[in-house]
């Protein structure tokens, strides 16, 4: 069957039908029945399935209305061929396409399915596609006549109509705008291909330059080559080098056999002197054994006179301290008589007139010592007045000082905020955690393919407010909140937090929420009955997601925002709202209640205020003139201050003059207070004085002089002992001497055997030095030099390999060889030769940007560049000539219809069959087609240009060839016709029934018809 054609129709729960299946012919369908079978309703079923509306079928209001009554839902499964040249996406759909429309009370659903069931496509688009490729149009008459279409048709007497039906109009459009495209096409085509004649002449430029430098490409390789023949020099010099080197070493082996035979030498005579020696040695032992003895002697001797030493040193210092204790109990006795001399001597010269003399000085004294009192409590009085004066000042001073201090704190927080605020303007991402959020989001877009969904944050930068006048109050109830971000899984909050981990962002605050659910819909008596705002009514963001996450953690929508505090505690504590969690005052005051427990907090200021404002220009301008209003209230308190310093500087310098009278006063009444105290202090002394006597004095100076006879018997015993030790001392001094001569004149003999030791020493230390001498020149000299001749060998050994190595990348040895080697040519030579080669290449190549290589790089990329783009542009000319090819052929078809359509098409051969002639009249600048009839029985042969004047069934028959001749120059896959026979008798049904048969015949398309009348007298 061919593609596009149905094969077969179920219908489920619709119209009248609660299961019906009709299988369809490839040609030729006929659906027969009585009235209000159902037969319309199958024709209905077909333009619903291919996306007609309801009310375009004439037949219900609604898509609902169809679904058959009691039942729940209806549903049409259309079943399309896919086969042929013409089949649609046969790859995705097979040989067959399944379309299924649903129907519910609420709802309407299109599915498409491949030949198994499978399903493909839900889109109104898809089905909308298979409809333009296939050219299935329901709503036209020429494709599916419905009966209410049929009656519309077939008896209305508008030529606008029927014009409309013929499709020219439709075409014609369709072509022209087609043709507008391709035009718009083909310049658009041309202005690409004329842009790549710059870059064509570009390439030739290119072109031009390369060839002009390629004498630079042949210094170039000139300095190649002598590079090659450089690294081999460098190799050849190597070689020479280590010549060389090799019989330096062969040089300087040669002396190590001198070397070491005066070393030999040398050793032999230092074993004989070490034999000599040895003899000696034995000798000078025997001797040391004597030497122990006498040595155990001396030391005794020598422990004797420390001993007698230490003695002498006591006893002396013993006499010492006596003495002085006898010379301190002279002194004494000394005093203690002059005492005695004093006391009688004061007492003989004291009389009774001085007596009277200092009760006279005291009571004098003592009136001065009165007037100072007076004097200085009279001061102090005046000091303390002045003084509390002073205070009363000092305390206004200090409060000046203290709202001057306040307002200069209060204008470095203005400034501080305005240069957030200043810093907010220039990022505001920034204001919501700082500058490490801007490098959190890097951190994330590094990382962003690693998320499943990229993180939401922060918070407050989807925020936006309804009111400002709310700002303050909206931060401080969601605080933290504003900084957070939002995950859609817990993995995405892993990498999250080791993005934030990257860039030292801690205590990230992040929340795990699903994104595809949409915003929340909060009924009415789940929110705070009261007339003020919550959060929620007074925030926006284009991201349902924030506002979901605010209304689940930050409980936004129970949160109620009020103008002043003491509404505020009324809302709160007295009110009873219900939903209600807390209530925050326009200047940032938290009320809630707990329970009994009613809490107010106070704001938080130290937070960054004003975060979610957007007018923050004239926040700022605020600020400044709130800064400009407190600098001019600092000017007038320093003013006001002035005045009362002076004062207070005044008071402060009489005080000081009260203090200075006053210590003045104070210093000359201690001073007649010490006075008077002397005065009685001598008359108390006087007095005491002459009551006593001079027993006791008398009687301490006898205790001291005995002590002191004592003391003088005990020094004289201290003197025999130390004279007693001297002596001793002195005797053993003398028989340490003694033996000390003897044993001299005994050891002499013995000081010729170490001078003879000594001197074979020195023999064997400058044999050894001579010795050690040669050594170090064999270690020193010989040897190393031969190291180091060996080391350098090897390293010239490992530079000829390295540079053999470095040759042999560069090229062989035998390529330099066909270049003439480098005989005759050091490295040097050859490296000035390079350098001057290098020179004119630099000076030659600085005439161009670009070198000769990237030249040609550059010319073969825009050479593959412009033949891309002419190999694209040809593509798109050759698709823009196939299309331009088709189009003509569609306009050439398309003239060839028009012009059918003016030659009546077939519209007299089907009237003929009754007798009847006819033509069409089409007039296309007015978009009218009238219908001209004659008929055979009309004697006056007048010719009937309204149909409407015929009998039903000439009507219905007349009508009918003028469809068919329309349904000639329109392609559908399919037709269908619904009651095209009424009003007709029996001879006209039956040749119209003829006439169709045989046009659906010779057409070779799919019809469908739809008739309560018997068909079997059709011929076969």
């Amino acid at each position: 069957m061919a593609a596009g054609t149905i094969s077969r129709i179920r219908l489920e729960n619709f119209m009248c039908h609660s299961s019906l299946q009709i299988e369809l012919g490839e040609h030729v369908n006929f659906i027969t029945g009585q009235n209000g079978s159902g037969k319309s309703a199958i024709l209905t079923a077909l333009c619903i399935a291919f996306g007609c509306r309801a009310k375009n079928t004439q037949r219900a209001a609604a898509l609902k209305d169809f679904i058959k009554t009691g039942c729940s839902y209806a549903a049409i499964i259309v079943d399309i061929n896919n086969q042929g040249e013409d089949a649609f996406k046969p790859e995705v759909y097979g040989d067959l396409v399944i379309l299924e429309r649903r129907i519910t009370e609420s709802s309407s659903s299109t599915v498409l399915k491949d030949q198994h069931g499978r399903k493909v496509a839900h889109r109104k688009d898809d089905l909308n596609e298979i409809i333009e490729h296939f050219n299935i149009d329901v709503e036209n008459p020429c494709v599916i006549m419905s009966q209410d279409k049929s009656r519309e048709f077939l008896h209305s007497g508008n030529n606008n109509d029927k014009f409309k039906a013929t499709l020219l109009q439709q075409v014609n459009d369709l072509l022209l705008a087609i043709r507008e495209l391709l035009d718009n096409a083909d310049s658009i085509v041309q202005e690409l291909e004329k842009s790549i004649r710059p870059a064509m002449r570009e390439l030739d430029e290119l072109r031009e330059k390369i060839k002009n430098m390629e004498h630079i490409e042949e210094i170039a390789l000139e300095i190649a080559n002598l590079k090659k023949k450089l690294a081999w020099s460098w190799v050849y010099d190597v070689d020479k080098q280590i010549e060389e080197q090799t019989a330096k070493l062969l040089k300087l082996k040669e002396r190590i056999p001198a070397c070491q035979e005066r070393i030999d030498r040398k050793a032999a005579i230092i074993v004989d002197l070490k034999k000599e020696l040895v003899e000696k040695e034995e000798n000078a032992r025997s001797l040391v054994e004597k030497s122990r003895e006498v040595t155990a002697m001396k030391e005794k001797l020598e422990r004797d006179i420390s001993q007698a030493v230490t003695l002498k040193i006591e006893l002396e210092n013993e006499h010492a301290r006596g003495t002085n204790v006898l010379k301190q109990w002279k002194n004494r006795v000394k005093q203690l008589q002059t005492q005695i001399h004093d006391f009688q001597a004061q007492y003989m010269q004291y009389t009774q007139e001085e007596s009277s003399k200092a009760e006279s000085d005291m009571r004098e004294i003592q009136e001065k010592i009165d007037s100072f009192h007076s004097n200085i409590a009279r001061l102090k009085e005046e000091e303390r007045g002045l003084f509390e004066t002073q205070m009363g000042i000092v305390k206004y001073i200090e409060k000046m000082g203290t709202e001057i201090d306040e307002n200069r704190k209060k204008i470095t927080q203005l400034k501080n905020q305005i240069r957030d605020l200043q810093q907010r303007q220039s990022d505001k991402v920034a204001t919501f955690g700082g500058p490490r959020v801007r490098n959190l989001l890097k951190s994330i877009e590094r990382h962003e393919r690693r998320f499943k969904i990229p993180p939401l944050g922060p918070i407050g930068v989807h925020v936006k407010l309804a009111s400002e006048y709310w700002s303050f109050a909206v931060e401080c109830a969601l605080g933290r909140l504003m900084d957070a971000f939002i995950v859609s899984c817990h993995r995405d909050s892993v990498i999250l937090r080791e993005c934030a981990k990257d860039v030292n962002y801690r205590n990230l605050q992040i929340i795990i929420y699903d994104f595809s659910k949409p915003r929340l819909n909060i009924p009415d008596h789940l929110l705070p009955s009261t007339p003020h705002p919550t959060v929620l009514s007074v925030i926006n963001s284009d991201n349902p997601t924030v506002l979901n996450v605010l209304v689940d953690q930050g409980s936004a929508e129970r949160t109620v925002l009020v103008r002043d505090y003491e509404v505020g505690k009324s809302v709160a504590f007295d009110s009873r709202v219900q939903n209600l969690k807390d209530v925050y005052t326009s200047d940032g005051y938290k009320m809630f209640s707990r329970g009994s427990v009613q809490t107010i907090l106070p704001p938080y200021r130290k937070g960054n205020a004003g975060r979610l404002c957007s007018s923050l220009g004239e926040k700022i301008t605020e600020m400044e003139s709130e800064i400009a209003d407190i600098e001019r209230i600092i000017s007038e308190r320093t003013g006001d201050i002035k005045k009362p310093n002076d004062k207070r500087e005044e008071i402060d310098l009489k005080i000081k003059s009260l203090k200075r009278k006053r210590a003045e006063q104070e210093r000359l009444l201690e001073s007649k207070k010490v006075q008077l105290d002397d005065i009685r202090k001598t008359s108390a002394d006087i007095n005491r004085v002459t009551s006593s006597d001079t027993s006791e004095l008398e009687a301490e100076m006898m205790e001291v002089q005995v002590d002191i006879e004592q003391k003088e018997l005990l020094l004289q015993k201290t003197n025999l002992r130390l004279t007693k030790a001297l002596q001793d001392e002195n005797d053993r001094r003398d028989s340490y001497k003694k033996f000390i001569d003897c044993v001299y004149n005994e050891v002499e003999p013995n000081n010729a055997l170490e001078n003879e030791i000594e001197r074979a020493k020195q023999k064997l230390q400058e044999a050894e030095q001579g010795k050690a001498y040669y050594e170090g020149i064999m270690e020193t000299k010989v040897l190393p030099d031969i190291k180091m001749a060996k080391a350098e060998c090897e390293d010239l050994q490992k530079l000829r390999q390295e540079s053999f190595k470095k040759a042999s990348i560069i090229c062989s040895e035998s390529e330099v060889e066909t270049m003439g080697g480098v005989a005759g040519s050091s490295p040097e030579q050859l490296s000035a030769t390079i350098n001057k080669l290098e020179m004119r290449f630099h000076k030659e190549s600085s005439r161009y940007t670009e070198s000769i290589a990237d030249l040609r790089a550059l010319h073969h990329e825009k050479k593959q560049k412009i033949e891309i783009k002419q190999q694209l542009y040809a593509g798109f000319r050759d698709k823009l000539n196939s299309c331009q090819k088709a189009l003509d052929m569609r306009w050439t078809k398309f003239q060839r219809n028009a012009a059918l359509l003016k030659r009546q098409l077939t519209f007299n051969e089907h009237l003929g069959k009754k007798g009847i002639s006819g033509f069409i009249n089409v007039d296309y600048k007015n978009k009218l087609l009238s219908v001209e009839l004659t008929m055979p029985q009309d004697a006056s042969r007048d010719t009937i240009r309204d149909t409407r004047g015929l009998s039903g069934g000439e009507r219905s028959f007349s009508t009918l060839c003028f469809t068919l001749a329309l349904h000639g120059m329109t392609e559908a896959p399919f037709r269908a016709m619904d009651e095209f026979d009424v009003f007709m008798d029996a001879v006209s049904r039956k040749i119209s029934l003829d006439t169709l048969v045989d046009f659906a015949v010779a057409q070779g398309s799919q019809w469908i018809f739809i008739t309560p009348h018997d068909i079997r007298y059709l011929s076969e």
